[in-house]
């Protein structure tokens, strides 16, 4: 049977001495003697003493976790921004503890609850595409533990976020396919909770406003970005009697649903339906219908900035920042990038 870790107390019993002796001893406090603090260690060592972080934490009130909340960790954005908030965080010897929401808004709220009851110091969080409501992260702020939000950004005020410009880069999109000589583009979005899927449609309008064309909304459809829901608007497109030319998508695995399903309905793709995607997954160079160009949403660095605001708040005291009002918005530019395929 395994022997139970060695504690303080152990120690101070064998040695005689108190256990705020052993302590002092230990983290070399001035007021322990050479000789006590080399018996004190000696004997630590032969059995095999390690630190009790946890009650370490416990005294200074912090448990140096941060935790995180993803909507699928399976999609190569979140994996790469991932990477991003683990290297960020164990630079500032922070842990980090991962979760998933699978895109369910009930799963978020439960996860929101076990992150706190793990005391976890402050929480990193892209929200579920169904969560419309967000009581379960700005009632956090009675617990000192401060949320920042990064790609998927609740629609709300007052919150810290890192996001990528899908204004900027739809209207790069819809302006690229436009120089193509297209004039039926769709687009299919995302669901109306998400706000980038009111950048998406914003972005869009803006595009056809600034080259004097009429905004067609029937060529804008919503999606819940599942495969299923995905073959619903491409067929709601193509039924549409300005049968659309060219289609922006949601995202990369949005485009792969809705090109799979257009080849099978015998279409040529980027010949008789052009795409326009977002996310510019590195899978992209290797499919053969490529989208022409993919928006760069660049989730490593979204990762990364997000969890330096979030150290930082943890730094200098979240609730300094609730007193001033003041919150972190930082907007990362987004990107344009064409396939690099032959098509």
């Amino acid at each position: 049977m395994p022997r139970k870790p060695t504690t303080i107390k152990e120690i101070a019993k064998i040695l005689q001495v108190s256990t705020s002796t052993v302590s002092r001893a230990l983290h070399d406090h001035p007021s322990i003697g050479t000789a006590t603090s080399a018996r004190v260690k000696q004997l630590a060592k032969e059995l095999n003493y390690e630190r009790n972080q946890t009650a370490v934490y416990f005294q200074q009130g912090k448990t140096y976790t941060i935790g995180v909340i993803l909507p699928e960790l399976s999609e190569a954005f979140f994996s790469s921004a991932i990477s991003a908030i683990e290297d960020t965080a164990y630079k500032r010897n922070y842990t980090v503890l991962l979760a998933q929401s699978h895109d369910d808004a009930q799963t978020e709220k439960q996860l929101v609850e076990k992150m706190k009851n793990h005391r976890v110091d402050g929480l990193l969080v892209s929200v579920a595409k169904t969560t419309s409501t967000f009581e379960h992260f700005s009632s956090l702020s009675k617990f000192n533990i401060p949320v920042v939000f990064f790609d998927r950004i609740p629609p709300i005020n007052g919150v810290h976020s890192v996001a990528c410009s899908m204004v900027t880069g739809t209207i790069e999109a819809v302006t690229y396919l436009l120089k193509k000589g297209h004039r039926a583009i769709g687009m299919i979005n995302g669901p109306e909770t998400l706000y980038a899927s009111t950048e998406r449609r914003e972005g869009y309008i803006k595009a056809m406003q600034k080259n004097r064309l009429k905004f067609d909304p029937s060529l804008v459809v919503g999606c819940d970005l599942t495969e299923e829901g995905t073959i619903k608007a491409l067929e709601e497109l193509l039924a549409n009697k300005r049968k659309a030319t060219a289609i922006v998508t949601f995202n990369d695995y949005v485009w792969l649903y809705a090109q799979k399903h257009a080849r099978r309905l015998g279409i040529s793709i980027n010949k008789d339906l052009e795409f326009v995607s977002y996310a510019n997954l590195p899978m992209m160079e290797y499919m053969d219908y490529a989208p022409l160009a993919s928006v760069e949403q660049f989730p490593h660095q979204q990762g990364q900035k997000a969890t330096e605001i979030l150290l930082d708040l943890l730094a200098s005291g979240e609730e300094q920042h609730l007193r001033q009002q003041a919150y972190y918005k930082v907007i990362v530019e987004s990107q344009l990038v064409e396939s690099s395929r032959k098509l």
